[in-house]
């Protein structure tokens, strides 16, 4: 008996292969599957609606569940998992040297809604006393090709956001000295972002923290890592199949599980003579590196609605619980 079809994107990451591959699939459920550039993903999903099934930038979810849109049903996966601040770089010559440093600044930022910018504003808020208000910001993406177009985001008064000019990128005024950092620099070949490849910066710019220092020092004072996307499925989809939800769910566990018994597997034979390899063997048996669902995470979940909020991505304070479908609210 055939079961349901449907279309899906996900970001070809680690933990998606095994899904986009079709070594592993939903019970119930089949797919024609597309290997996506997040921001090409996302820009898509939020204009045109393509797919059924795709990761979704959690900003995004958030700004449409606080203004009761209801195209997406969210699910409790998050695909990535990153501390979004310590990919903040900025001009060697620029005398940036400490955090505090970017008051003042001109700072780039490919879309200003994006969620790797929540949580990097977030974390310089919060821990280092810098403000959204106290930077200026210049947005690569223009109006046709932004997420802010899909969601209706505009940024709030208070905070200054100028446009990168259509012949110029993040890259572009980072080199010419124009920009004193960015929040974060994508380059990778994709329908939306026009920054060049990294390299052609060179030693122009470092990044802004130490990324072991800062993980130890993040990870002692919030306990977790940022998620930035999530899944979503076609709303209507859902309502009219209601076992869809949790066996996705249960689809995208299973690839976790494959994911990381597999990187046990690459890590036993180098345990006796690798630095940390047999420590990181062991956390991956002992621990979720990845974890899923709603009520282990809500810590997490609400740290970012809460920076949404602050900083006027979302009107409102989004209950982390409202993102995702009743069915995954115990997971």
């Amino acid at each position: 008996m055939p079961g349901l079809h449907v279309s899906m994107a996900l970001n070809p990451g680690p933990l998606t292969r095994p899904l986009l591959d079709g070594e592993v699939t939903a019970q119930g459920v089949s797919w024609t599957a597309s290997a996506l550039h997040p921001s090409e993903m996302f820009w898509r999903q939020l204009h045109f609606a393509d797919f059924d099934i795709s990761e979704m930038s959690l900003s995004s979810l958030l700004q449409a569940v606080a203004k009761g849109e209801r195209t997406w049903v969210g699910l409790p996966v998050f695909t990535t998992r990153t501390l979004c601040h310590t990919d903040i770089i900025v001009r060697t010559d620029a005398g940036i040297t400490a955090p505090a440093d970017l008051t003042g600044r001109r700072v780039g930022v490919p879309e200003y809604q994006q969620t790797s910018a929540v949580w990097s504003r977030g974390v310089l808020a919060d821990d280092h006393g810098v403000q959204p208000r106290d930077i200026t910001w210049l947005m690569e993406r223009d109006g046709a090709t932004s997420h802010a177009a899909g969601t209706g985001f505009t940024p709030p008064p208070d905070v200054r956001v100028e446009a990168v000019p259509p012949s110029q990128s993040i890259g572009s005024l980072l080199a010419a000295g124009t920009l004193d950092a960015s929040l974060l620099y994508l380059s990778d070949d994709n329908l939306i972002d026009r920054s060049p490849g990294r390299d052609t910066l060179g030693t122009r710019v470092r990044r802004l923290f130490d990324p072991a220092a800062e993980a130890e020092r993040y990870a002692a004072t919030a306990g977790f890592r940022h998620a930035t996307h999530c899944v979503v499925v076609r709303a209507a989809l859902a309502d009219a199949h209601p076992w869809l939800v949790l066996n996705l769910y249960a689809a995208f566990e299973r690839a976790k599980r494959l994911v990381a018994e597999r990187a046990r597997t690459a890590l036993a034979p180098w345990s006796a003579v690798l630095p940390g390899a047999a420590g990181l063997a062991a956390d991956l048996a002992g621990t979720d590196p990845w974890p899923s669902g709603v009520a282990g995470q809500r810590d997490m979940l609400g740290t970012l609605c809460r920076y949404a909020h602050e900083q006027g991505v979302t009107h409102r304070l989004v209950d982390p619980g409202e993102l995702f479908a009743d069915r995954t609210h115990d997971l």
